[in-house]
């Protein structure tokens, strides 16, 4: 197995180096006291602080006389440019760290709790406050994890395939699985018979003893990878609904499979480059690794000084859950307001401009106001979880994008923003309605020159608009900050990934044997023959040669967008850029174009997915291989499911996919893949982009990405101690790619809940942080999922509606609900915009 390292940014605390910030000005009392803090919450040790801070400066001197000793690794090649990289890793702890380094025989002792206490440590605080840095050999591969896990893959894949049909759609999460699987797992340790069975040749354990926490971790990476719905649905959904095309079932497993596996083999590759290093985090697996902790330890310390500090930390988890899933019914049923408090849009419900500039739906959300965890967390995810860094630069794309260059935007005319609401995400002609597809269709459902030229242009909210340029920002954006800030990593990495050091938990891997890099490339060889397949042997339009070059941009944008992901737990999707470039260069092909979309896209999506769960895997010391075939196996398994529920669903609930279906069955998804295959693949982007057009200045987006992060990187050689070192361009850019629909409501209070909690408590509280943060998170999005459901199966399958009352009432009332917030409408028989199109 390569013996790889974390990046460069965090080489020097692997090595247990203390460096000097310039920024420190009394070394000998403050370097010290830092030292001995973060030794502190490393450890978690319960010393006197002054004792600490004694024994800190005997053992810096130590430590420094150590390090001045022959190394039998050779350090030269990582010592140049090291300090400042550090500055640029927004996960690297301001302060110094001091960790202790491993004997060249202590992987032999991990399961001695004498040596526990003494081991090294991840350089990275969030890492430390949530991973044990010692693994315990545990069975994981066994029949009652496959059982457990392959029954809930069934239950999440075909529920969530069922309701990703309504609007709005309902959805199980991986965190849900790994709630049910804890009761399980324990019920079969009581209720099944401690026998061995053969099963398909092998000899297997029934009951293989106490349910652990390896057997469970596996149970979830399975939910992981099967319970999201496969973006092939709603090809398939488009198909069959929208453009009458049936290719049959079989076609439509080939499809799904080819998809959704593909990205393994890109996974593999990336492994050494997402999954070893120290500093590639991965934030949004902490939460299941808090989480997985607080359901199996067995003796806490408890920590009076801090609030739940006295309790369990899994009994934290289950009140505020409790908690969590009661309190929404109150902005979810009762009291309706609460969750887009918008109170100036009440006071003047059918002013346009007060609208457009409060309001929380269609609007900028000025005073971004809720009491609503779904406002905060729904669109964005939980603010709990990433670095502050990253919160801090999305929130500044917000800002600067969506509240001041949208204002100037729309108010300035821009587009022909008055005659169109200021924030949503629908097309609409040049008489204000939204866009009539079915008029420029020919029955083969290719595009009606005439028919478009005689019809409409379309048009765009100001925010829908500005969401497509800083897509094109972000991806040139990406390209130069990756060259820039890590070019040189991963030239080095790929070079040397055999001589370079690995940090804690990479060292306690290298007890298992590694998945071959064979079995990947086996893998991706054979769905790459699947997805030949589906685009040759039937009619789709989509040539052999745009085949490869969609799964080309996955493979090339897989790496820089991981990097991203995996220091600030936002991914930067291709959606857009698939959509642009086969757009171009075959227009008129709205399958074929779904199509290339799917493959660039939601291959790199997929690798990516896949490489979060092999962290998670790392972090929970689950053998390579196990983790591999469980992968594969729950992949397979789902959609086979999801193919099978979604066919099921087609034939058997009345008025499917129509707007006026009674449960809400409208096919969501479905209906905006087929629109932006009508708008991308019929009209395509040069009728929308190209010189000339209406959004044409949008492409200068594409020159402002390139050059942000040029500018940033020597502002931050410039200024080495300022702020600007901590800038993200990509982040910037790309963060807030959720608008619309969401609105900077979402945003922005997802921003203001983010600097509290990793920020000022991170800063202030940490022991609260490093002991319930997580958990805190998780249980507020385990609660607002249960209440959902309840709510969804309790009252609104039974059509009980909310009471009606003025808290409910006053939320409709106001043009932002409505979504007509316009301030010019255009005279019947009139239209606005371009002559000639």
């Amino acid at each position: 197995m390569d013996n790889t390292s974390s990046l460069n940014l965090s080489r020097t605390a692997t090595r247990g180096r203390i460096k000097e910030y310039d920024h420190i000005s009394d070394y000998d009392s403050e370097f010290d006291e830092t030292a001995a803090e973060m030794r502190h919450r490393a450890r978690g040790s319960h010393e006197h602080p002054h004792t600490k801070q004694r024994n800190g400066r005997a053992d810096l001197k130590r430590r420094s006389s150590e390090l001045a000793e022959p190394s039998t690794r050779n350090d030269d090649d990582y010592e140049e440019g090291e300090e400042f990289e550090q500055l640029l890793d927004p996960n690297f702890p301001d302060e110094a760290i001091e960790l202790n380094r491993l004997d060249s025989g202590s992987l032999e002792s991990f399961d001695d709790d004498a040596s526990k206490s003494n081991e090294e440590n991840s350089p990275y605080e969030e890492v430390r406050s949530t991973v044990p840095n010692y693994d315990e050999d545990l069975p994981c591969n066994t029949l009652r994890a496959w059982t457990i896990g392959l029954t809930l893959v069934l239950i999440g894949a075909s529920t969530n395939t069922l309701f990703s049909l309504r609007q709005p759609s309902i959805g199980l999460g991986a965190l849900i699985a790994q709630i049910i699987a804890w009761p399980l797992g324990r019920a079969w340790e009581r209720v099944v018979p401690d026998r061995r069975i053969k099963l398909l040749g092998l000899v297997c354990d029934l009951n293989p003893g106490p349910f652990n926490v390896k057997e469970h971790s596996i149970i979830v990476v399975m939910a992981s990878v099967s319970f999201s719905v496969a973006y092939a649905t709603d090809i398939i959904l488009a198909q069959l609904v929208f453009y009458k095309q049936n290719f049959g079932i079989v076609f439509q497993l080939i499809l799904t499979i080819s998809t959704q596996s593909l990205g393994y083999g890109i996974a593999g590759m990336m492994r050494k480059f997402l999954v070893y290093p120290a500093s590639m985090i991965w934030p949004g697996n902490l939460v299941s690794v808090a989480l997985m902790n607080a359901m199996y330890e067995k003796h806490q310390p408890s920590d009076p000084s801090i609030i739940g500090g006295r309790m369990p930390r899994y009994r934290w988890f289950g009140i505020i859950t409790f908690v969590s899933a009661i309190y929404y019914f109150i902005p979810g049923y009762f009291a309706q307001c609460l969750s887009v408090f918008a109170f100036a849009t009440w006071m003047a419900p059918q002013n346009p401009v007060v609208n457009q500039l409060f309001g929380g739906n269609t609007g900028l959300s000025l005073l971004p106001i809720t009491f609503d965890w779904t406002q905060i967390a729904g669109y964005v995810g939980s603010p709990m979880i990433p670095p502050w860094n990253a919160i801090a630069n999305t929130t500044i794309g917000v800002v600067l994008f969506y509240i001041i260059l949208t204002t100037f935007f729309h108010y300035t005319g821009v587009w022909y923003s008055q005659f169109l609401p200021m924030s949503d995400s629908s097309t609409y002609d040049n008489t204000g309605a939204t866009y009539d597809v079915a008029r420029i269709l020919t029955p083969e459902f290719t595009l009606d020159e005439e028919a478009y030229k005689a019809y409409s242009p379309v048009f765009i909210s100001t925010t829908f608009a500005l969401s497509y340029g800083l897509s094109f920002a972000a991806i040139t954006s990406l390209i130069v900050y990756t060259y820039l800030h890590h070019s040189k990593t991963i030239w080095a990495q790929y070079k040397n990934s055999t001589n370079e050091k690995p940090d804690i938990h990479m060292k306690l891997m290298q007890k298992y044997k590694e998945a071959p890099s064979w079995w990947y490339f086996t893998l991706f060889a054979i769905v790459l023959a699947l997805g030949f397949i589906s685009i040759l042997a039937y009619p789709t339009n989509l040539t052999w040669w745009a085949f490869l070059l969609a799964v080309g941009i996955s493979f090339v944008f897989s790496l820089p967008i991981g990097i991203i992901q995996a220091v600030t737990n936002h991914q930067i999707g291709l959606n857009v850029l698939t959509e642009f470039v086969y757009g171009y260069i075959q227009p008129g092909r709205p399958l074929a174009l779904m199509l290339f979309k799917t493959y660039g896209y939601i291959t790199m999506s997929q690798a990516l997915s896949f490489v979060s769960d092999l962290k998670f895997g790392h972090y929970m010391k689950i053998p390579p291989r196990t983790m591999f075939m469980a992968q594969v196996v729950s992949t397979t398994f789902s959609c086979f499911i999801q193919i099978a529920v979604l066919n099921f669903a087609l034939g058997n609930i009345e008025g499917v996919c129509d707007l006026t279906q009674p449960q809400r069955f409208t096919c969501p998804g479905g209906r905006v893949f087929f629109s932006a295959s009508v708008i991308w693949g019929l009209i395509g982007p040069s009728r929308v982009f190209s010189p000339g057009q209406i959004y044409s200045g949008l492409l200068i987006f594409f020159i402002i990405g390139a050059a942000v992060p040029i500018i940033i990187w020597f502002a931050s050689r410039r200024w080495p101690q300022s702020s600007v070192k901590h800038l993200m361009a990509p982040l910037i850019f790309g963060g807030p790619a959720n608008i619309p629909p969401a609105t900077p409501l979402n945003y922005l209070s997802w921003g203001f809940v983010g600097y509290i909690f990793q920020h000022l408590v991170k800063k202030h509280h940490f022991k609260w942080w490093s002991r319930l943060n997580y958990l805190t998170s998780a249980g507020l999005d385990l609660g607002l999922a249960i209440g959902t459901l309840v709510i969804f199966f309790v009252f609104t399958l039974n059509e009980i509606e909310a009471p009606r009352w003025w808290g409910n009432e006053v939320v409709t009332s106001t043009m932002d609900y409505q979504g007509n917030a316009i301030q010019a409408v255009v005279s019947p028989g009139e239209t606005f915009g371009p002559k000639v199109w």
